[in-house]
């Protein structure tokens, strides 16, 4: 019996035969392909006849069009400078982030080269200059204390509420740019005798800014009483419904939190647990406190050596090493501040605050600066590794080669970069210049002397003694 007698088995028979020799072809197509592709890609890649690039074709073409900007979707196959970036590209993270509090947090922690070349101990910092809002830790600690408040019912986006707080700085700028993103208002307090440059960032941010008086902190003038007293009359005056909000950076508990949720886990994270001290300045005490809290008891660092960097001037240093409140230059609680205490900023006080106290016996040391310690070193980081940081932070690095040259060599040291110097312009950086110490640099560089950094050099500078 033949196929042709019983048309339904002929017709698949026919499919059969078709798939498999189609089959065939894809296999053996599958093999000239490659050849294919790359001719035809080399072909792309060669200019038109008679012109010698893609780039002389565009001159070409601009000088007979004129200034016109042309948008090929397909990229150019000369053309480098716009790669096309896979997205399993390394360092680069995919998403978006929502606003700019997106942007605060998981700083890098970097090496400060120079110190740990002269040390012979690694030292590493974390720079939380480069959080996005106010540029200082200060931000998480703002972004928290506004969630907290929030989640208690005490700030309404958009009602018109205002935040009030008493600050010699990094907090005000913190705060005043994430209410103005948040829908709130802010009003800051600061004493008069804190750089202009940070009163100045602050009302270009929409703050209300008061610059008042020095005056000890059992004044009601005080500039943290007076925002207190301002948020209170805010609420009283009952012109609309909405509230002032007092901060309370010194006594919030949101401010110790900030740190043990975000910056302590960072740290350990960073240094895969590998840490032997962490040194670093308390002005509220939140990032020392938070930071060793959560390292020595959360993360169970329990060799970790936690230093406190104290500025002149200020009363901690005593606090920590003989249990008394007393800087040698005041009697406790009596203390004024003035521009002769110290030109540091932002670090350094004469009582402890609630937030100070929650890490308190978790510090093991304190390492006190002086002016001329922390100009120097301000100074040192910018020669020797381009760092152009401020005050608190410059504090905090002296403290941490103090803190390193007692520790084992190949011990690792982690410390904090607040702020830039950029804020500290008119104060703490004239006073570098006042002292010389950019001369020396000049110096030094004109006479084409060897800069690599010693340890010499740099116990010599900061008055250390080498051990």
């Amino acid at each position: 019996m033949s196929l042709s007698d019983h048309p339904r088995a002929y017709g698949t028979a026919a499919v059969a035969a078709a798939f498999a020799a189609g089959i065939v072809l894809t296999l053996g197509f599958k093999d000239l392909y490659p050849d294919l592709e790359r001719r035809y890609q080399a072909r792309r890649r060669r200019p038109p006849r008679g012109v010698s690039s893609w780039a002389d074709l565009r001159r070409r073409s601009s000088l007979f069009w004129g200034p016109v900007q042309l948008e090929d979707h397909e990229s150019d196959p000369g053309d480098d400078a716009s790669p096309y970036i896979p997205q399993t590209t390394p360092g680069i993270t995919p998403g978006l982030v929502r606003g700019i509090e997106g942007a605060i947090g998981n700083t890098p922690l970097i090496e400060i080269q120079s110190l740990s070349q002269a040390t012979g101990r690694t030292i590493l910092a974390k720079a939380e200059l480069l959080n996005a809002a106010g540029n200082s830790p200060k931000d998480r600690v703002a972004l928290n204390m506004i969630r907290e408040a929030e989640a208690a019912g005490f700030l309404v986006p958009h009602r018109g509420d205002t935040i009030y707080e008493g600050t010699v700085g990094s907090t005000g700028i913190s705060l005043a740019a994430l209410a103005r993103a948040k829908g709130y208002r802010a009003h800051i307090c600061m004493p008069d005798d804190q750089s202009m440059e940070k009163s100045d960032l602050l009302h270009h941010l929409g703050a209300v800014v008061e610059r008042v008086p020095v005056a000890p902190i059992t004044s009601p003038d005080h500039f943290v009483n007076l925002a207190r007293r301002r948020a209170a009359e805010h609420t009283a005056s009952q012109k609309d419904s909405s509230v002032g909000f007092f901060a309370d950076q010194f006594e919030s508990p949101a401010n110790f939190a900030a740190h043990f949720k975000t910056t302590g886990p960072e740290i350990l994270v960073q240094t895969s647990g590998n840490i032997d001290a962490f040194v670093a300045g308390a002005g509220t005490g939140g990032t020392i406190s938070g930071v060793a809290k959560y390292l020595k008891e959360s993360a169970k660092l329990t060799k970790l050596k936690v230093v406190l960097a104290d500025p002149q001037g200020s009363g901690l240093y005593n606090k920590i090493r003989y249990g008394v409140m007393y800087s040698n230059t005041e009697k406790e609680g009596t203390r004024r501040r003035t521009q002769v205490d110290s030109i540091v900023e932002g670090v350094g006080v004469n009582r402890v605050t609630h937030n100070f106290e929650s890490g308190r016996d978790l510090i093991d040391d304190a390492v006190k600066v002086t002016d001329k310690q922390a100009c120097a070193m301000a100074r040192w980081l910018v020669e020797n590794d381009g760092i152009f940081v401020g005050s608190s932070s410059s504090v905090n690095c002296v403290a941490a080669v103090s803190t390193a040259l007692s520790l084992p060599e190949g011990s690792r040291v982690v410390t904090v970069l607040c702020d830039s110097g950029t804020r500290h312009l008119s104060k703490f950086w004239k006073k570098v210049a006042e002292m010389g110490l950019e001369d020396q640099t000049e110096e030094k560089a004109q006479g084409g002397s060897d800069n690599t950094p010693s340890k010499e050099d740099l116990t010599r500078l900061l008055g250390i003694k080498p051990l």
